[in-house]
């Protein structure tokens, strides 16, 4: 029986990204190549120009509705857990629990498995499929979150402070600046799971992807674009909005508004004071650090692999457990964003 080949042979950063070798494929590269295998639809891994696709479905339309029809070439579209061969490479799509169409990839060649986790959660998420964990050789994760600090709250308890602002203050509008793609749309589904059934209203640069979540059957209630709406209607109501939304001329319309802002972020109070945060919730897309290593613990994984945040926390730590570890540093993520 032949030997493994080993993963850095078939599988590391290159000019463009994370590159496999004997597939001749890109995963999330950051700029346009001719065959790109894409984890989710946040632009820091999706973006438009590149030759062939493959994502799951909800991945594909994602990109369509951000960057047009035409934003590659060509799309495949692959369901979790089907199984194709690309040069001699198994691929696979696994749920990543990340938003909506999120994906591990799954790449099996010489007799080494490595999984490229994309950005992932382990919480629950009423608007996607939930993280699938699979053991590994190689697991390649993010670190956004990496540091002991952070630990994100349940999403229903920081969505139960939500509601009880709103009681205390029903005179008062609630703007909730949310990431566009993803964390919009899970407040509003977390905040019809506690009972809010009144319209909620959208600033228009999260009006299309919410309607897209509806499209592809995610339950989101009556939402309503804020533009036209009558002011009267809005006051002591919920308005979701992009983040930068909350500081801008947009904001001035509301009167006296609650600012509020769903970010793994709002674990730290000094960014809070700095964007003027008045109820900030600590509701993240992406693991924790207790979620980050008992994951990584779980894949059984003999290497782990940084691509973006804080890996050198990362790195150092597993060290000290003795796992082997290092950093890739691929360019073009932002961990900012969430």
């Amino acid at each position: 029986m032949a030997s493994p080949i080993s993963v850095e042979r078939w599988l590391y950063p290159a000019e463009a990204g994370l590159y496999c070798a004997p597939g001749d494929f890109y995963i999330d590269p950051h700029r346009p190549v001719e065959r790109a295998v894409i984890t989710h639809g946040h632009s820091d891994h999706a973006r438009s120009g590149h030759r062939a696709v493959m994502a799951t479905s909800e991945t594909v339309a994602i990109m369509k509705v951000r960057y047009g029809e035409t934003c590659a070439c060509a799309f495949q579209s692959l369901a979790y857990g089907d199984i194709i061969t690309v040069n001699g490479v198994t691929v696979k799509l696994a749920p990543a629990g990340h938003i909506l169409g999120s994906a591990q990839v799954v790449l099996d060649y010489g007799g080494q498995r490595a999984v490229v986790s994309g950005d992932y959660k382990r919480a629950h998420d009423p608007t996607c499929t939930p993280f699938e964990l699979v053991s590994c050789d190689v697991f390649i994760t993010e670190a956004t979150f990496a540091l002991p600090v952070f630990r994100h709250e349940p999403a229903r308890g920081e969505v139960a402070k939500l509601l009880a602002s709103m009681a205390a203050e029903p005179e008062r509008t609630h703007l909730i600046g949310a990431y566009g793609l993803g964390k919009c749309q899970r407040m509003i589904r977390v905040i019809r799971d506690a009972g809010y059934d009144k319209p909620i209203y959208m600033h228009g640069a999260v009006v299309e992807l919410t309607k897209l979540y509806q499209a592809l059957c995610i339950e989101l209630g009556d939402v309503r674009p804020v533009a036209g709406a009558d002011p009267k209607d809005i006051a002591g109501g919920i308005v979701m909005c992009p983040p930068s939304a909350l500081g801008d001329r947009w904001s001035r319309r509301f009167n006296d508004p609650v600012t509020a802002f769903a970010s793994g972020w709002m674990r730290v109070r000094g960014r809070a004071r700095q964007r003027g945060v008045e109820l900030p919730l600590i509701v993240s897309d992406h693991v924790d650090w207790p979620e980050l290593i008992a994951t990584i613990a779980e894949t059984n994984a003999e290497e782990v692999w940084v691509t973006h945040g804080r890996d050198d926390a990362l790195v150092h730590h597993l060290a000290s457990v003795g796992r082997k570890a290092r950093a890739l540093a691929l360019v073009g993520r932002d961990e900012e964003a969430e």
